[in-house]
C-alpha cells in the first residue's frame, strides 16, 4: 500500500504558496498576484514513489492571531493536528516579514520545513540565503527553490519524506532571557502542583507557559473556572509585571512582536550577505509610474478600456462564425427531421436556445484573459492602493477592490473575496455593490445588444461604458448605504506591493480554459435544461383549431407576402397562448413602465437563474417559427428589429442592476450572514435596477 503524507501549506500572502502547488503536482489552482485569493483552503494531490502527497493550502496570513478570518483557518487547521508536515513557504528577498509566521508556527512544535521560494530573484536583487547555515540556526529543515522554474523541487519533495520518515525533533525557538526566566518559572510551578487539569490539556509545561505569557485566550478560559488558577493567576501576573518593567511596555503583543523580531534579525544577520544587486529594480521604476497620484487611475482606465476594446472586436470574429453554424445546423435539422414537433425542440429549444449562448464564448474568453493578465502580473494590488482615498469618498474600504474587480468576472469568487475585508459593515457594503460590478454572466447580454444597436466602430466604447456606469452607480449606491444602513468609523487600509512580475503564460492558460470550461459545462446542463424547459412552456398546449383555421387562410391566400404575413401571425398567436405566454402576459404589467413586451419580461425572470438564461430565453422566443434567409443574421437582427433602441436600453440597464443568479445568491446568503439578507439584496437591486431603467428609458427617448 502507498503510504500518504499529508501537509499544511502555510505562508503570507504573495509567497508564491499556490504557484508552489501547481509546479509540485501539475494542478491548476488560481493564482493571483494579491492578498487574498486563498479565502479557503484549497487542495492537491500527486504520486512519487511509494507515496501520495496531499498539500493542502491554507490562506495567504501574516500571523496566526485571531484578527482575520485567514488566521482563524490556518491557526484551527494547524493546532488539530490532521496533517503530517508544514510546509513554510517565504518570500527569499523579504526574509524579515516573513520569518515573523514562522517563529508562530516554530512555537507549536510541528514537523516542519521552510521552502525559501523565490531563490531566484533573490539572487537577482543581491541577496545569498545560506540555507544549510539557516537550517542549524532554526533547526528547521530548509530548501531554497523557485515555483515558478521549477527549480530544487525534487530536494523538496525528498526532504518531505526523509522529514516525515523520522522522528520530530524540536526547533531552536528560544526567546530572550528576560521572557526565558518567566517561562522556567511558570513552568515550575505547573510542575510542582501536577494537576490533572493542566495534563488535559496535552501540551507540555512550556508550551503553557509561553501560552499564558501571550494571554492566548483558550488556554486562559479553559483554566479561569479551576481551582489553580487562584494561584497560577498571581505567578501569571508577577511574570507579567517582570516583562512590563524590563521591556518598558504594559503591551504583551507589543513585547512578544518585539522579541520574535529580534530573533528573525539574529537568524538574518547570521546566514544572509548582502551584495551589489545584479540587475536594476524595474518595480519601483514602474511603480512610479503607474501608482503616480496624477496618472495613475487614467492608466488603469486605459487599460480597462483596452480589455473591453479587445473583448468586442476580437470576440466579433469567431462570434460570426459561431452564429453562422448554429443557425445552419437548426436549419439542416428543420429540413432533416420529419416530425414538426420534434424538429423545433432540436431546432429552436436546444440549438436555438443553447448555441445563443455558446456564441458568446469568445467574449467570455478574452475578458478573463485580460483580467488574468493584470492580476498575475501584480498590477491589482497597486490598483487597490490607487483608489483607497477615491473609495473612502463613497464609504469603500481600499480592500474592496479585490472583491469588485473580482465581480467582473464572477459574483461567487467575489463575494466569497469580501472575507479579506475585517470590518463587519465595510464586508457587508462591498457584497451587496460586488452586484454593480457586471460578472462574466452578463457580458452576453450586452454584446448581443451592442451587435444590435451600437455603430461597430464605437461598440468597444459601448461595452466600456456600460462597466464603467455600472460601477459609477455601484459607488453611488455605496454612498447612500454607508450614510443610511452601514453607518460606522473607516478602517485603516493597508496592503502589501508584490513585485511585478513576467505572467505565467501556462498558468493564465489554464485560468481562462477552466472558465471557459465551466461556461460551456453550464450551457450543456443547467442552460440545456432551461432552453428545453423555456421550448415547452413555449410550444404547448396544442392548438390544433388555431393551426387549421390558419392553415387553410394560408392556402387560399393571393400573394406571398399574404401567406408571410398570416405565418407569422399564427406563430405570435400560438407563442402569445402558450403557458409561457401566459406568465409573460400575467407579469408584464409590472413591466409595463418600462416598455418590456412579454418576451423580455419573461426573461428578465429567467435571468434570476442565471443571467445567460435570459440569453436563451430570446433564443428560443425569438427564433421560434422563423425562417432564416440571406438578409437575416440570426438573434441579433432579430432582436434589432423587434425592440426599439429606446427599450433595449432599459433592458441592459436593468439587467445590469438586478439581482445575481441564483448560485451567486446563495453564496451571497451565506457570507452575508443569513438568508434573511437575500431578502435585502433583492428588494434593493429590484428597486435600483427598475428606477434607473425607468429614467434610462425617457433619457433614450429624447435622443
Amino acid at each position: 500500500m502507498k503510504k500518504i503524507i499529508k501537509i499544511a501549506l502555510v505562508g503570507q500572502p504573495n509567497v508564491g504558496k499556490t504557484l508552489l502547488i501547481n509546479s509540485l503536482s501539475g494542478s491548476h489552482l488560481k493564482v493571483g498576484n494579491f492578498p487574498g485569493v486563498t479565502v479557503e483552503k484549497s487542495e492537491a494531490n500527486f504520486k512519487y514513489k511509494d507515496y501520495d502527497i496531499k498539500i493542502i493550502d491554507l490562506p495567504g496570513t501574516y500571523s496566526i492571531n485571531d484578527y482575520s478570518l485567514e488566521e482563524r483557518i490556518t491557526k484551527d487547521f494547524i493546532n488539530k493536528n490532521d496533517y503530517d508536515i508544514i510546509i513554510n513557504v517565504v518570500d527569499s528577498t523579504n526574509l524579515e516579514r516573513n520569518l515573523i509566521l514562522t517563529t508562530q508556527i516554530m512555537e507549536r512544535n510541528k514537523k516542519m520545513i521552510l521552502a525559501l521560494n523565490m531563490s531566484d530573484e533573490a539572487s537577482k536583487e543581491g541577496i545569498n540565503i545560506d540555507a544549510k547555515k539557516f537550517e542549524n540556526l532554526l533547526g528547521v529543515p530548509c530548501v531554497s527553490v523557485s515555483a515558478s522554474l521549477k527549480s530544487n523541487l525534487n530536494e523538496l519533495i525528498e526532504r518531505i519524506i526523509e522529514i516525515y520518515k523520522s522522528p520530530y525533533i524540536p526547533n531552536k525557538r528560544i526567546y530572550s532571557d528576560a521572557i526565558e526566566k518567566e517561562i522556567d518559572d511558570i513552568s515550575q510551578f505547573l510542575e510542582s502542583k501536577n494537576d490533572t487539569n493542566i495534563k488535559e490539556l496535552k501540551l507540555s509545561n512550556k508550551d503553557i507557559a509561553i501560552a499564558l505569557l501571550k494571554q492566548d485566550n483558550q488556554i486562559y478560559k479553559y483554566l479561569h473556572d479551576k481551582p489553580i488558577w487562584i494561584e497560577l493567576s498571581k505567578v501569571i501576573q508577577t511574570a507579567h509585571n517582570n516583562l512590563y518593567i524590563h521591556y518598558k511596555t504594559q503591551s504583551v503583543s507589543e513585547i512578544f512582536m518585539q522579541e520574535c523580531s529580534n530573533f528573525v534579525n539574529g537568524a538574518i544577520a547570521e546566514s544572509v550577505k548582502y551584495h551589489k544587486p545584479k540587475e536594476i529594480n524595474y518595480t519601483r521604476m514602474i511603480d512610479k509610474i503607474l501608482i503616480n497620484k496624477y496618472i495613475g487611475i487614467p492608466i488603469f482606465l486605459f487599460f480597462m478600456w483596452l480589455i473591453f476594446q479587445l473583448t468586442f472586436t476580437l470576440g466579433a470574429v469567431p462570434m460570426d462564425y459561431i452564429e453562422a453554424g448554429y443557425v445552419a445546423l437548426g436549419d439542416m435539422v428543420k429540413e432533416s427531421v420529419s416530425s414538426e414537433l420534434l424538429a423545433s425542440l432540436l431546432a429552436d429549444g436546444i440549438i436555438g436556445g443553447v448555441g445563443s449562448v455558446i456564441l458568446f464564448l469568445p467574449n467570455i474568453m478574452i475578458l478573463f484573459f485580460g483580467i488574468a493578465l493584470l492580476e498575475t502580473t501584480g498590477y491589482m494590488s497597486r490598483v487597490s492602493f490607487l483608489l483607497d482615498g477615491f473609495f473612502h469618498k463613497f464609504g469603500l474600504h481600499g480592500k474592496s477592490f479585490i472583491p469588485l474587480v473580482t465581480g467582473f468576472g464572477c459574483s461567487v469568487p467575489a463575494f466569497m473575496a469580501t472575507r479579506t475585508l475585517k470590518n463587519e459593515k465595510d464586508r457587508l457594503l462591498t457584497l451587496f455593490i460586488i452586484n454593480f460590478m457586471s460578472c462574466g454572466a452578463r457580458l452576453p447580454v450586452y454584446v448581443l445588444f451592442i451587435g444590435a444597436f451600437a455603430p461597430k466602430a464605437q461598440a468597444g466604447n459601448w461595452l466600456f461604458g456600460i462597466y464603467i456606469f455600472g460601477a459609477i452607480l455601484g459607488l453611488i449606491a455605496a454612498k447612500v448605504l454607508r450614510m443610511t444602513a452601514f453607518r460606522g468609523p473607516d478602517e485603516p487600509f493597508v496592503v502589501e506591493m508584490p513585485k511585478y512580475r513576467m505572467p505565467n503564460w501556462k498558468l493564465i492558460w489554464f485560468m481562462v480554459y477552466n472558465k471557459a470550461k465551466m461556461y460551456i459545462k453550464k450551457a450543456g446542463t443547467f442552460i440545456l435544461a432551461a432552453a428545453v424547459l423555456i421550448w415547452f412552456a413555449s410550444s404547448f398546449p396544442f392548438q390544433d383549431s388555431t393551426k387549421e383555421i390558419y392553415e387553410q387562410k394560408i392556402e387560399i391566400a393571393a400573394t406571398d407576402e399574404d401567406k408571410e404575413r398570416l405565418s407569422n401571425e399564427l406563430e405570435n398567436i400560438l407563442i402569445e397562448n402558450s403557458y409561457l405566454g401566459k406568465v409573460g402576459k400575467f407579469i408584464e404589467p409590472f413591466f409595463a413602465p418600462l416598455e418590456f413586451d412579454w418576451r423580455l419580461s419573461v426573461s428578465i425572470v429567467s435571468g434570476l437563474a442565471a443571467k445567460e438564461v435570459a440569453i436563451s430565453t430570446m433564443g428560443v422566443l425569438y427564433s421560434l417559427g422563423g425562417e432564416v434567409d440571406e438578409n437575416n443574421d440570426g438573434l441579433i437582427q432579430k432582436i434589432q428589429e423587434a425592440i426599439p433602441i429606446e427599450v433595449a436600453v432599459a433592458y441592459v440597464l436593468f439587467v445590469m442592476l438586478y439581482n445575481p443568479c441564483l448560485a451567486a445568491t446563495i453564496v451571497f446568503g451565506k457570507e452575508a450572514g443569513g438568508y434573511k439578507y437575500i431578502a435585502y439584496l433583492f428588494i434593493f437591486t429590484t428597486f435600483v435596477a427598475y428606477l434607473v431603467s425607468f429614467i434610462g428609458l425617457h433619457i433614450a427617448k429624447l435622443f
